[in-house]
């Protein structure tokens, strides 16, 4: 386990680099790495190019682009001067771009040649534009077409002498939430936030020089930002990085060719493996679906298929991390069952993001883990009889506020200083966290029961032909919108996409009523579903795959 003398991301970089200097730290899969010695001569040359171009200490420098080394490169060139990392997340709009570059007032941004046309018509304060694929700066009028022309601006040798002392409870980032319920917040974290939760957070799981992290989420969130990013550099090992989307075709010769032992991933990842790969070899025949209903035989086939999965992952995972969402109770029943080794754990970005988690050996089904180091957690008023209350945390990590917004900061702090999060859950005597679901999604039924939808929308994925699902309360009913699979349909009747449409078409009410049934069986009096509606496109969904609840309620 690492520790640091000083509670700063500069801190940590040098200490990394004079521990770890000629270990490989990051790559390309399948592509030459740069060692740690290497990174660190690349951050001081972009601290030094951004000292020339007038950038001083506590201005904001904003990134844009999916994940690659120099993405690292440019964040710690950043904060080792002294001034404000802002990362954008690739997924947000033009206009969101926009009004997050306004908001924080950036005098210059990195972004990628593929993200470039979503900042290349703003001209608003953005002194410089600097493309992060070779540190070039990006003329005005520039087309996309003209980018592999630029060539690096960073000067040949590093000559930059730091006379601004960072201190741990200068703000380090600023970064903007994409939540389920509506606008985006610029959630100020300091030095002191982030360092603590990186060196706090190797009490949950160790890591060592020869891990071998697979990053498939973007750096820009806290999550990966935190624990696929810092962590792993804090203890010397490396990262590889893949130049497309996490599609199927590019991240299953990437496990084969990496073979990691760490990766970190949100529940959709997992839970559309288990839907397409695992679920319809069991329950593809009348005689499987009988075997597969018996307990031991379940048992049975979902540790072989456990088996079958660690292969598919590179045979050498040792953590395999799920955050930024709730994970379905059925696929983490089959992970349990498959002697899978994952751990669940429980976050935010405002608190940096940790605040509990359990690894692989120290799990309890349904439960995100008990607080983690550093982390105090309570709940407020928890009711009589179930036990619920709104999660209370205090800890370094707890964010310094929402940038630009006194009023909304002060309505997420109790006047003793407890961050409220706006999740309900239940602790158990042992101290683990069960998460319930957010406040904010939750419907109060008609005699005063919490109703959650994360439980009911579990038992609707797992329906066959159901892709995803989402259980809101419309005019005093309880609501399922369904979006449905006809390639599955496809498959399952062995007829053509326009034949299943059509097929559709003429049972739409048959299987919707037929899915309403299979609910109501499975849930309690007062969480019966009392519509189903197609949801005809897939739901659109936050940087962690959560879907935006604010724009169907």
């Amino acid at each position: 386990m690492q520790n640091l003398k000083e509670l700063t991301l500069k801190a940590l970089l040098y200490q990394s680099f004079e521990k770890f200097s000629n270990n490989n730290m990051m790559s390309f899969v399948g592509e030459k790495a740069i060692t740690y010695s290497q990174f660190y001569n690349n951050v001081n040359k972009v601290s030094e190019f951004l000292h020339n171009l007038g950038i001083k200490p506590e201005d904001k420098v904003a990134i844009l682009s999916a994940n690659m080394p120099n993405w690292g490169i440019a964040y710690f060139g950043i904060s080792l001067m002294g001034a404000t990392i802002v990362p954008i997340l690739p997924d947000f709009s033009k206009n969101e771009v926009e009004n997050i570059l306004e908001h924080c007032g950036a005098k210059t941004i990195f972004v990628s040649k593929d993200l470039y046309p979503k900042i290349a018509e703003i001209n608003k304060k953005i002194n410089t534009r600097i493309l992060l694929d070779s540190f070039g700066i990006i003329p005005e009028n520039t087309k996309k077409d003209q980018l592999d022309q630029i060539e690096s601006s960073l000067p040949t040798e590093a000559n930059f002498e730091y006379t601004h002392k960072i201190r741990e409870n200068d703000l380090a980032t600023i970064i903007y939430t994409s939540g389920t319920t509506g606008k985006s917040k610029g959630v100020m974290l300091s030095h002191k936030n982030i360092a603590s939760n990186v060196v706090d957070v190797q009490s949950v799981q160790d890591i060592v020089e020869s891990d071998r992290f697979l990053s498939i989420l973007p750096l820009s969130h806290t999550y990966e930002n935190t624990l696929g990013f810092l962590l792993p550099i804090l203890n010397g090992a490396s990262i590889f990085y893949l130049r497309k989307p996490p599609t199927a075709s590019i991240l299953l010769p990437a496990l084969a060719k990496v073979k990691p032992s760490l990766l970190l991933s949100v529940p959709m990842v997992i839970e559309k493996i288990y839907q397409k790969s695992v679920r319809p070899k069991f329950t593809g025949s009348p005689v499987m679906r009988s075997l597969y209903s018996l307990s031991p035989t379940r048992k049975l086939f979902h540790y072989l298929a456990g088996k079958k999965l660690m292969k598919t992952f590179g045979g050498n995972l040792r953590f395999f991390g799920v955050g930024g969402a709730k994970l379905d109770a059925v696929v983490e029943k089959f992970l349990r069952e498959a002697k899978f080794p994952y751990a669940v754990g429980y976050g935010l970005t405002e608190t940096a993001p940790m605040l509990a988690g359990a690894n692989p050996q120290n799990i309890k089904y349904r439960s995100t883990g008990p607080a983690m180091k550093g982390v105090t957690l309570k709940l407020d008023n928890p009711d009589s009889k179930t036990g619920e209350g709104e999660i209370l945390a205090k800890g370094n990590n707890v964010m310094m506020g929402y940038y630009k917004e006194p009023k909304l900061t002060k309505e997420v702090f109790t006047e003793d200083g407890w961050f409220k999060t706006g999740d309900l859950a239940t602790l158990d005597k042992d101290g683990f966290l069960f998460i319930k679901g957010r406040s904010k999604s939750m419907i109060v039924g008609s005699s005063g029961e919490n109703i959650y939808p994360e439980d009911i929308e579990s038992i609707i994925n797992n329906f066959k032909h159901v892709v995803e699902s989402l259980v809101i309360e419309k005019k005093g009913k309880i609501v399922a919108l369904v979006h449905l699979n006809y390639e599955d349909i496809e498959k399952r009747l062995n007829i053509l996409k326009e034949d299943a449409r059509n097929y559709f078409e003429e049972k739409k009410k048959e299987l919707l009523n037929e899915l309403q049934s299979h609910i109501n069986a499975h849930v309690n009096k007062f969480s019966r579903i009392q519509l189903v509606i197609e949801q005809t496109t897939p739901f659109e969904r936050t940087a962690t795959k959560k879907i935006k609840r604010y724009l169907y309620a």
